[in-house]
């Protein structure tokens, strides 16, 4: 057994108690091989961008050339691992009270892979980073969601109801998509062979939550005006997840051949680096912005559409950070913008109506369920 096997198969046994200590306990878990998946190829063999475009992508961390694109590689696993972890932390609570038996095996299903991703990551970790990828593959076990102690805004919120899993997992794990597909042109292959698997989950997850929404819309209990307050709660958080404006890190990761663009391609333009998340951020929200215009096909007569938050409003991060902009995009003074908050996020009030309308029957269109049918 070699030092490395010994070292993860060590993470291994953190990484259940891990899932025993936050409470996760899902019949589907059962059923559910967690291992590590590896694409058998990467979408080029030679780096794609960069200033080393045009040479053979990196099997080895030895491989890299210099610390500093070392440390931005572990860097970019570090913040996707700890992501995946998060989400599971968020929606643990939901088993107890799954509104179809369908709606169980996806929350199970979905919760079993975003371990799995998060165990990919770490197993990356441990198998190329030596000692600091073990310390970090711990950390990723010992931050916790409810404690505000992950690394993204998002992964801090709560999600306290099945109104809050769908939007979830379509517009966070949305976001989840572009970061995978930017980092399925990595020059570092374990790193562009892992996003193949990933990427092919992620797409369930995110069918689960359009599914959902519209399940949810059709069924008409729940108000459009309220169930408008979610995306609004979610949705700009998601934007912040791009990160900043005229990002010198995405530039460097870019240069280094790290990350690339969504849609990364020979046939695309010359890349402009200082504003790759800009770019990558609009992109997200024309395709947002999308299903919300597909959603209102399906809203009921005398029902207010559903509209996409303007990318000014409620960000954390960015040129836009903290500004009193509207879920609209109108520019508030700063007592309109608090009087506004309180009148397009979910209140207390709002959070304890959605509770009581999914005790409702029906409130939800129903879905058959056959596990004969799954693979």
């Amino acid at each position: 057994m070699t030092s490395k096997t010994a070292a993860f198969d060590e993470w291994i046994d953190q990484f259940h108690v891990w899932r025993d200590a936050i409470g996760f306990d899902h019949p589907y878990i059962n059923q559910y091989k967690f291992d590590t998946l590896l694409a058998d190829d990467v979408i080029s063999p030679v780096v794609e961008f960069g200033d080393f475009k045009g040479q053979q992508k990196w099997d080895r961390l030895r491989d890299v050339p210099g610390q500093n694109i070392k440390d931005s590689l572990l860097h970019l696993i570090i913040f996707q691992g700890d992501t995946e972890f998060a989400s599971v932390e968020q929606q643990r609570h939901l088993v107890n009270s799954t509104p179809t038996e369908w709606d169980s095996y996806c929350l199970g299903r979905v919760m079993c892979e975003e371990m799995r991703h998060g165990w990919q990551m770490c197993y990356l970790m441990i198998e190329h980073f030596g000692d600091e990828g073990r310390r970090e593959a711990q950390k990723q076990l010992e931050r916790r969601s409810w404690n505000k102690q992950r690394l993204l805004g998002s992964f801090n919120e709560d999600v306290t109801n099945w109104v809050d899993f769908f939007v979830y997992t379509n517009f966070v794990d949305r976001d989840g998509k572009f970061q995978l597909k930017m980092l399925e042109h990595s020059a570092f292959q374990p790193l562009a062979r892992s996003m193949t698997p990933m990427l092919k989950e992620e797409n369930f997850h995110m069918g689960t939550g359009t599914s959902g929404m519209q399940r949810i819309i059709k069924a008409g209990i729940v108000p459009t005006s309220l169930f408008q307050k979610w995306l609004n709660k979610w949705i700009p958080t998601a934007y912040d997840l791009f990160g900043k404006d005229e990002s010198g890190s995405a530039e460097w990761a870019y240069v280094w051949g790290l990350k690339g663009r969504y849609d990364e391609s020979p046939d695309l333009p010359e890349a402009d680096k200082r504003h790759l998340n800009e770019r990558s951020r609009q992109q997200y929200f024309d395709e947002v912005d999308g299903i919300i215009q597909r959603l209102n096909k399906v809203v009921a007569e005398g029902q207010p559409p559903l509209y996409t938050p303007d990318i000014k409003f409620n960000r954390r991060i960015g040129q836009y950070a903290r500004m009193p902009f509207s879920s609209t995009g109108e520019l508030l003074s700063q007592e309109e913008f608090a009087r506004h908050l309180t009148e397009v996020l979910p209140t207390p009030v709002d959070e304890a109506a959605v509770i009581e309308l999914q005790k409702v029957d029906g409130w939800i269109e129903h879905k058959d369920y056959d596990p004969s049918k799954l693979q």
